[in-house]
């Protein structure tokens, strides 16, 4: 059973499945389109909060969006935990691509009841010693002129991607995480040689967190969705941070 909620009209998220909650960050604009076989998967072993910053998947697909901000998908996701997190339970969090980057920045202002947090290939390339040339690069591929409108009637999710999400959260530096939750940084097997995979590895040494790689490359979870959940699975199951 699949629950739709939302919190004062602003934090859009569903609740599917039983067990340990689970918190999962869309990439691109927040959008969790193609996730449902990820989601069901996970949810035989997890109770699935996933996440819809821009509330996309939920009505507001073509309305006006300003420009975002890490921080702002970062406390909502933190609102949402405190909405649906049992008392005295942590959770388990996962984000790709850009919720890879709002979940480091949820841990960074809001470890306190986190058990286990996983980043899959986030793109906050700036981070590397030549960071500035790989985001232009990386912007310079995706940002292209004949891209699909952010608002109206056509508007998608990529379009809003696009205008609103890729030159902010692309800019962002992760601050230092605490210790004493696991953060693990994952890049997909298929991205060896490519720079989120650099990236991934190279934030994993410089937060401290562990280096695991996923199934298939960045769309890892739409590409190889079982193999992705039951990895995925297996890796926030492994050394997380028991209730206090």
């Amino acid at each position: 059973m699949t629950e739709t909620a939302c919190q004062d009209g602003r934090d859009h998220y569903e609740v599917t499945g039983g067990g340990p909650v689970l918190l999962v960050l869309p990439g691109g604009a927040g959008h969790p389109m193609g996730l449902g076989p990820l989601v069901e998967r996970l949810a035989t072993r997890f109770t699935v909060v996933t996440y819809d910053p821009l509330g996309l998947a939920h009505g507001r697909l073509g309305l006006p969006v300003a420009e975002q901000r890490v921080a702002d998908w970062s406390e909502g996701a933190h609102r949402v935990l405190e909405a649906v997190l049992p008392e005295g339970e942590p959770a388990y969090v996962f984000g790709t691509s850009s919720g890879g980057i709002a979940v480091l920045d949820l841990l960074a202002r809001h470890p306190g009841r986190l058990a286990h947090v996983v980043a899959h290939e986030p793109p906050c390339v700036t981070v590397l010693p030549d960071g500035a040339e790989r985001r232009a690069e990386l912007i310079g591929r995706l940002d292209d002129p004949g891209r699909p409108p952010a608002e109206g009637e056509s508007a998608t999710p990529m379009g809003v991607f696009l205008a609103r999400v890729l030159h902010p959260f692309t800019r962002y530096a992760p601050a230092a995480v605490p210790a004493s939750v696991p953060l693990t940084l994952a890049a997909g097997a298929d991205s060896h040689g490519h720079v989120l995979y650099r990236t991934a590895e190279f934030l994993a040494e410089r937060l401290g967190g562990a280096f695991t790689e996923f199934p298939g490359g960045h769309l890892g979870t739409l590409e190889h969705p079982v193999e992705f959940a039951d990895r995925l699975a297996e890796s926030l199951l492994s050394g997380a941070r028991s209730p206090s």
